[in-house]
């Protein structure tokens, strides 16, 4: 069995306006696509003191739309979006807005490959155009990918 890495790396992009993540976690694929698409996001999509995840609902399916909410910076929020692309255990595509937003939203793509002892997960989150917003969301992801590991997957 291989040692999986510890830390997620989050990297922002500013010129290309995206980010770029990764982490290996100790659970299977299909498990770590289930923690990716389901109420189980408000376990590990935290930053804790500065954003929480407390609900999340979602019809999962290509055309699907999702919605979560939480408290961020002490004020509720919501972010909601669009299943893309679904491909279990491999590969999930999503936009990703704060509701209510007249801006484009941003597109997540999650990739999932198997390791030996688990799953390498990879992150790509494009389409910013707010180099401060950018640099806030890789801290959020970074925060995010760390738990979502130390819970092997959720």
């Amino acid at each position: 069995m291989s040692k999986l890495r510890q830390a997620a790396e989050a990297v922002a992009d500013q010129a290309k306006g995206q980010i770029l993540a990764h982490v290996e976690i100790a659970a299977s694929p299909e498990r770590v696509f289930q923690a990716l698409a389901s109420k189980e996001v408000c376990d590990w999509w935290v930053r804790p003191g500065v954003f929480n995840t407390t609900e999340w609902s979602g019809d999962v399916r290509v055309g699907g739309r999702y919605r979560t909410k939480g408290i961020a910076r002490g004020k509720p929020y919501a972010i909601e979006g669009e299943f893309l692309e679904i491909d279990p255990p491999r590969k999930l595509v999503m936009t990703w807005q704060r509701a209510g937003a007249s801006d484009q939203p941003t597109v997540i793509t999650f990739t999932l490959e198997k390791l030996d002892g688990g799953t390498r997960l990879m992150l790509r989150h494009t389409g910013f155009t707010s180099a401060e917003n950018l640099t806030n969301v890789a801290a959020g992801w970074k925060t995010s990918l760390d738990k979502l590991a130390s819970a092997g997957g959720g």
